[in-house]
């Protein structure tokens, strides 16, 4: 059977393609592969960004697959590693992840995109919450929404389920660039090559930072990274990374990171 998920790797960039015809849909099977990828990507040395989005022009991903619900995934089934779509609960993702949204996105599929750190979107995109319609809830987007947008928007996207294009996702943060369709991918390519040649145990400490600080009042984190608690920032401020920064800017030079 072909795979729903392509791979393209370029030096230390992943590209991930949902590929699963007529509109990327996930079901159970889909999930733990995409679970498995990234869980992949997470822990080779090599690799320091991923990009995720969809086969074709039209769909992102639409989400969870109705049409394998009704044959018999079960909602509460198991998704993999990294839960649905393979990244909103994959432990210790310390490595940065683009969304490239290159249609609709909607349900599962925009809190797949909510998943990663930076969202771009071709200018056609569209996005909804429509699981109200569908007798369900979108759980990981009543997590997220409130506390990224302001919280009457976020409930009105998940009370209504209505539709939104690309120009109100931006206007609201949710999408952090607008580009045309046949630009998408280069744009992605562009930014995910730019954090590739930056400090990878930076950005490390910054996803576990952010992560860890979601729940917590900015005192008791602080607390935490000066009691060296973060493996993350541990391992930084050790690393020869941290004194090749420290090199280069004396040196007046381009500084060259390793990861160690």
């Amino acid at each position: 059977m072909t795979s729903p998920v392509r791979t393209r790797r370029e030096g230390g960039i992943l590209e991930v393609t949902l590929d699963r015809p007529k509109a990327n849909a996930i079901d159970l099977a889909t999930s733990r592969v995409m679970g498995q990828v990234f869980a992949d990507f997470r822990d080779d040395p090599d690799l320091r960004v991923a990009i995720i989005t969809g086969a074709g022009g039209k769909f992102f991903c639409p989400g969870w697959d109705l049409k394998a619900a009704a044959e018999g995934d079960a909602v509460d089934g198991d998704y993999g590693v990294g839960g649905f779509g393979g990244l909103q609960e994959l432990p210790n993702l310390n490595k940065p992840v683009i969304a490239a949204v290159n249609g609709i996105a909607c349900g599962g599929g925009l809190e797949l995109a909510l998943s990663a750190d930076i969202i771009l979107a071709a200018d056609h995109a569209t996005f909804a919450l429509p699981e109200i319609r569908s007798g369900t809830v979108a759980d990981a987007a009543s997590v997220k929404l409130p506390k990224r947008i302001p919280y009457h928007i976020a409930m009105e996207l998940l009370l209504t389920g209505r539709w939104f294009d690309a120009e109100e996702a931006r206007g609201w943060g949710i999408v952090n660039h607008i580009h045309p369709a046949d630009q998408l991918m280069d744009q992605a390519w562009d930014m995910a090559r730019l954090i590739a040649s930056g400090p990878p145990l930076v950005y490390a400490a910054i996803k576990e930072i952010v992560r860890e600080a979601e729940d917590k009042k900015f005192q008791d984190t602080m607390d935490q990274i000066t009691g060296s608690k973060f493996e993350t920032v541990k391992r930084l401020y050790s690393s020869e990374d941290q004194l090749e920064g420290a090199k280069a800017f004396a040196e007046k030079r381009d500084p060259v990171w390793k990861g160690r």
